[in-house]
């Protein structure tokens, strides 16, 4: 996500509605780790969130200060709007916090009523619990979702964005439906599959892809592997493409062969629960709705014992090792659909006896009347 992918435009409103988010929160700083959220205010993509980094956010406008390691230096100054950019470490062994506590004195941040990101990944414990103990009594919010939940509703240069990749998603599972075949390996159709997504543009993945075949396909996540595709085998596959980091994902079911009446019949829970949450999609709808049509459908089979994972969830620009946003679909959601928000619905079930599960995915645009399916490969059962 360069500072060139959008217009100075874009950029200046993201910062107005995150300063308005502050201030309506209470703070005057805002210590942005998630590299997606750093991105999404300056254009960053070098790869810093591999270790410390920290994006200093005023909520007066002023100079924008990005702490990363000092190799990413060369690439943050030519590739992000950071004003200034402090490297540490590389050459010689340096404390990363000791130069955070620098550049809260030089910049005159001490005493801020400040807001600090905690991401399920990219910051250290050791690190967090160091940044708590020199912040002190000026950490006041726990700010993880705040940028977070701005970027659910996606402007329409990003909806053009997530167009682009799902084209290439579609392109991707052509390549799936012809290379899948008896005697060849999940890892040479996965290869297939990844070159033709590179091929047509996209970045590399933010997660890597699921595809499970025969036995296998009970389990709910797993990379590719070395086994040896059979005739009858079931097997499921999901996979994200990414546009300037915008992801949209895709999963699919698909049997080597005539399936069994089994599994036509688990497909077709899962493909029913599907479609009764895209029926239910809309702007104004609280996301739990999604959750509870899908449940009663795997329920009313007799399958909610396999419902092993979320009903769906958000997605937009995305790094390694996640694509999932904010809003996730579950009873706890707390969210209500909005018009410009992207939702991957996915209930699954994983785990039967008899070696099957299912995953059907499809990634949709919410608007005020319904929704938009972002791609046009068949959701039927793929018979091969």
């Amino acid at each position: 996500m360069s500072k060139h992918f959008f217009s100075k435009e874009e950029f200046a409103y993201r910062h107005c509605k995150v300063r308005e988010a502050m201030e309506v929160a209470g703070i005057d700083l805002l210590l942005v780790v998630a590299p997606v959220h750093i991105n999404y205010l300056i254009g960053a993509t070098a790869k810093g969130y591999q270790e410390f980094q920290v994006l200093l956010f005023p909520l007066e406008p002023g100079p924008l200060v990005i702490q990363s390691r000092l190799s990413e230096v060369p690439m943050l100054m030519a590739d992000s709007l950071a004003d200034e950019t402090r490297g540490w470490g590389g050459r010689e062994p340096e404390d990363p916090i000791e130069v955070f506590d620098d550049i809260l004195r030089e910049r005159a941040y001490k005493g801020l009523r400040t807001g600090l990101e905690v991401p399920l990944y990219y910051l250290h414990p050791h690190n967090y619990r160091r940044m708590v103990n020199l912040l002190g009594e000026d950490l006041v919010m726990d700010a993880t979702s705040l940028i977070g939940d701005i970027k659910l509703v996606k402007s329409a240069a990003e909806i053009d964005y997530v167009r682009r990749a799902a084209a290439m998603l579609d392109r991707g599972m052509d390549t799936c439906c012809s290379s899948v075949a008896a005697g060849r390996s999940e890892r040479a159709v996965s290869a297939d599959i990844h070159h033709t997504l590179l091929a047509a543009g996209s970045d590399i993945p933010s997660s890597p892809m699921n595809f499970l075949t025969g036995p296998r396909s009970a389990f709910s996540h797993g990379e590719p592997s070395d086994r040896v595709l059979e005739p009858g085998d079931f097997m499921h596959i999901q996979f994200g493409a990414h546009y300037r980091r915008y992801c949209v994902t895709i999963g699919r079911q698909l049997c080597l062969g005539e399936p069994t009446q089994r599994m036509r019949d688990v497909y077709q829970t899962v493909r029913d629960a599907g479609d009764a949450c895209m029926d239910e999609i809309r702007a104004g709808v609280p996301a739990t709705v999604l959750h509870y049509v899908a449940k009663k459908v795997i329920a009313d089979a007799g399958l909610d014992a396999y419902r092993l994972h979320m009903t769906g969830y958000a997605v937009g620009a995305a790094f390694p090792p996640s694509w999932i946003e904010p809003l996730v679909i579950d009873a706890g959601c707390e969210y209500t659909l909005e018009a410009g928000m992207v939702i991957a619905v996915e209930p699954p079930v994983f785990g039967l006896e008899d070696g099957l599960g299912v995953r059907l995915v499809d990634n949709v645009i919410v608007t005020d009347t319904g929704c938009e399916r972002l791609t046009s490969t068949t959701r039927d059962l793929i018979v091969v």
